[in-house]
């Protein structure tokens, strides 16, 4: 079963399932995003939905983190039946920084719409209930961790209707960098005032829009206009 918990210094989510969850999680939003260029002024968010499926992708080929979780077989299971077995499965796992999985879970919900409408019009398609599900646990996880008057309102910020088209994601960047540079009390304290900055797109990032287009040379799309930002190599967890 995919779960999604804090991590220790409240940098970020680790994502945790068996094979099976983390593919079927990673083929659903390849599904979801559509093609290159299908979708004209996602393709930044796309790219960015690109980037987690990597870290799943590669976390389900036991690249990333590997632990060993209880089954649920307890020996008078295995008496009864009259078999040995293992009592753990194994479960792989990847952190995702706080702000992109926000932002993630924002973004997927533009490209469900742009699914339905142009792909797949069938209330038993298979790969939307993934993506709901992600959604869902990313929601969930974030309200455990931030006080309830607070969440209400991200929840409402992320009912709204505000559309990523033309996103400029290099906003995400910043406050990946941002949430990065905190301590971890100042990420306990301050991740609500992210998860709002990302569901609702106020005056600070509609100026930050403004910078990132002013400094476009040519016919960039916002997607492709270069930002400093450099990550750290190692992230405390």
């Amino acid at each position: 079963m995919l779960t999604m918990t804090n991590t220790p210094n409240y940098t970020g989510v680790k994502i945790s399932g068996d094979y099976f969850d983390l593919d079927d999680l990673n083929q659903a939003i390849y599904k979801v995003i559509g093609k290159e260029e299908q979708y004209h002024g996602y393709e930044g968010s796309r790219r960015r939905l690109l980037g987690i499926s990597y870290e799943l992708r590669h976390a389900a080929q036991g690249d990333r983190n590997v632990e060993f979780v209880f089954n649920g077989l307890h020996d008078h299971t295995m008496k009864q039946h009259g078999f040995i077995a293992p009592d753990k499965n194994i479960y792989y796992s990847v952190e995702v920084l706080w702000p992109e999985l926000i932002y993630a879970a924002i973004a997927m919900k533009d490209f469900v719409s742009l699914y339905q409408k142009q792909a797949s019009k069938s209330v038993w398609d298979i790969h939307l209930p993934v993506i709901y599900r992600f959604q869902a646990l990313v929601l969930d996880c974030l309200q455990g961790h931030i006080p309830d008057a607070e969440y209400k309102t991200i929840i409402k910020g992320f009912d709204q209707l505000a559309t990523v088209d033309d996103y400029a994601i290099q906003y995400v960047d910043l406050m990946n960098l941002k949430y990065i540079g905190m301590t971890k009390q100042q990420r306990e304290k301050n991740l609500s005032t992210i998860a709002l900055k990302l569901a609702v797109q106020d005056k600070d990032y509609q100026a930050f829009r403004q910078q990132v287009m002013t400094a476009a040379t040519g016919k960039k799309r916002i997607h492709e206009i270069n930002i400093s930002a450099e990550y750290p190599e190692e992230i405390e967890w």
